[in-house]
Formats: structure tokens, C-alpha cells, sequence
């Protein structure tokens, strides 16, 4: 046999194989660890465990609802985390929130933080910044939030509702306005169901009522003559305006003895406009003749100068002259 087994010690050799074995579970053992340590630190990592960060301590009157590692949201994105939770001396929760370096750019010294609770949901932190230009938020800060628990107007909203109830039932209970109106309004309408109807009910009773219809019947009566004597005038006006000897067969006689009349006028005028015309033509030969009087009347003017210097010539020449001088002796 291959195997020797040693007499002296009683123990048999081990066999080669036996340490391979035992130096490949080791280095399986040692890869299983080394996967394990990778994948905490993949973790770490993976959950900003080795980034920058900026610290913000928020100040809440209570921490309900809020848990370490809670993200703090901006726009809906996470920007920081909740590290941990610590009470003040003054009785109020501290809110430790590590923001990372590459987001801390969108907060600012005016940056408005708020924790939420709603009624379906957990609670949020979210941060509001109005004003981007602002100071950026200093390392540790310190900022008072702004609580907002849905819950918390359940009991309100409850008490409402149940003085909203109340008033509902008084006012429709009989002694309530709704209940009186609604009892005036049963006997309204009974009053108008009765004797005499609604008219009953406007004038206060079927009397009233009774009265008016009579008074209605007499007007109608003599709405009635008053109307068959309205038909007679119109028919005496008729006969008397369109009949044979009536306003409207002597007015057409006129209108046609004025059209005669009118005729006539017409004829008239055109012969007026005839002599007219005829003396128009007059009146020109007239204007002619007077423009060639006055060309006569010049020559006769002339005419007569030269015989009157013709004359004083004479009258001054020799011996036709005459001394006109007187001498005294």
C-alpha cells in the first residue's frame, strides 16, 4: 500500500490534498470578506458618505415624524440628509442636516425651510429659496422651521363641521326660521287651494275678491257699450268722408278742377317766357342803339365847339369887331 502508517506516533500522514483544500477556503473565506467590505463601502459611498458636506441645524418644536437619514428636498430633489436628532436645553428638537458642497449652492441666508406632515405620506423637509441672488447659507447654520401637520386641522375641521350641523338643525327645526317659512308657505298654499284663490289671498279675503270681479264685470260692461259706440261713430265718419257726398268725392273734384287750373297757370308761363324772350331781344336792339346815340351825341358835341370857335374867331377879326370899351369924357 501507498499510505505508511507510523507505528510510533499511532497517527496516519495527511495527505497533500488535504492542505490545498484548506489554503483555497481560506482564500475563499478571505474573498467573501473583501466582497463584503466592497460592497459597505459601495454603500457608503453611494450614500454620501465621503462627500463634502455643509452642516444646517434646524430648530423645530418637536422632531414627529422625522428620522435620521431623512432627505431634506429642494424642488423635489434631495439636497441633504438628516444626520441626527438632539434635544436643546430648551426644551425644542435640533434637526442636524448634512447638506452636500455641489447642492449647498441653492440655499440662501433668505431660504425658507418647512417640515410637513400630511395625512397620507410620511413627513418631508423642504427647502424654499425666493431670491437666488442672496448670501449663500453659511457653514452651521442655525434656521427655525416651519411646522405644517395636516393632521392637526382633522379635529378643527371636525368642530366645523359639527357646528355647521347644529345650525342646519336649528334652522330647520319648527321653531327655526327655515321651519317657519315653511310652515307660512303650507298655509299660503292652502289659503290659495281654498275659496277665492290666489286673488283671495292679494286682497285679503274672498270678499275683497268678490268685490273685484264684480267691479271687473261692470267695467267690462261698459267697455263693452262704450266699444258698440265707437263702431257707430266710425261708421257715420266713414259714410261721411268716403261715402258719395261725403269730404273725400268733393275733395277729388277740387284737386282735379286745381290740376285744370294749374294746366292753364303752365300754359301761361310759357307764353310769358315767349314775350319775355321777345323783349329780352328788344332790350338789346335798344342798348345798341343807345351806345350808337351816344357816338352821335359826341359828333354833334364836337361839331358845335368848332362852329363856337369858328364864331369867336370871327368876332374877333376886323370889321365885324365891336369895342366893347366905354369912355368917359
Amino acid at each position: 500500500m501507498s499510505d505508511k502508517i507510523d507505528l510510533t506516533s499511532g497517527n496516519p500522514q495527511s495527505p497533500p490534498e488535504n492542505d490545498h483544500l484548506e489554503f483555497k477556503a481560506v482564500l475563499l473565506l478571505g474573498f467573501i470578506v473583501a466582497l463584503i467590505v466592497a460592497a459597505a463601502l459601495y454603500v457608503m459611498y453611494a450614500r454620501g458618505m465621503f462627500e463634502s458636506t455643509q452642516r444646517l441645524v434646524l430648530v423645530s418644536e418637536d422632531s414627529e415624524g422625522v428620522v435620521v437619514g431623512m432627505n431634506m428636498t429642494f424642488s423635489g430633489f434631495p439636497i441633504g440628509r438628516v444626520r441626527r436628532i438632539e434635544l436643546a436645553g430648551d426644551g425644542k428638537a435640533r434637526i442636524l442636516v448634512d447638506i452636500a458642497s455641489a447642492d449647498a449652492h441653492w440655499l440662501r441666508q433668505s431660504s425658507v425651510y418647512t417640515v410637513v406632515r400630511s395625512l397620507v405620506g410620511g413627513t418631508n423637509i423642504r427647502a424654499y429659496t425666493g431670491v437666488m441672488t442672496d448670501p449663500p447659507l453659511e457653514d452651521g447654520a442655525m434656521r427655525t422651521v416651519l411646522q405644517g401637520d395636516a393632521g392637526a386641522e382633522v379635529p378643527k375641521l371636525i368642530a366645523s363641521a359639527k357646528d355647521l350641523l347644529e345650525s342646519v338643525s336649528s334652522l330647520v327645526s319648527s321653531q327655526g326660521a327655515l321651519g317657519a317659512s315653511f310652515g307660512n308657505l303650507q298655509t299660503l298654499t292652502a289659503r290659495i287651494n281654498g275659496p277665492g284663490g290666489a286673488l283671495a289671498v292679494a286682497l285679503g279675503g274672498p270678499d275683497e275678491a268678490k268685490k273685484l270681479l264684480n267691479s271687473l264685470d261692470t267695467t267690462s260692461k261698459n267697455v263693452n257699450s262704450l266699444l258698440v259706440k265707437v263702431d257707430a261713430m266710425t261708421a257715420k265718419a266713414d259714410a261721411q268722408v268716403f261715402g258719395d257726398k261725403g269730404l273725400m268725392p268733393e275733395t277729388r273734384a277740387t284737386v282735379v278742377q286745381l290740376n285744370g287750373l294749374l294746366t292753364d297757370a303752365r300754359t301761361s308761363l310759357k307764353k310769358v317766357d315767349a314775350v319775355l324772350v321777345e323783349a329780352q331781344a328788344i332790350g338789346t336792339n335798344v342798348k345798341d342803339a343807345s351806345g350808337d346815340l351816344g357816338t352821335l351825341r359826341g359828333e354833334v358835341e364836337s361839331s358845335l365847339r368848332k362852329v363856337d370857335g369858328l364864331i369867336n374867331d370871327i368876332n374877333r377879326k376886323w370889321p365885324f369887331a365891336r369895342d366893347t370899351e366905354v369912355k368917359l369924357p
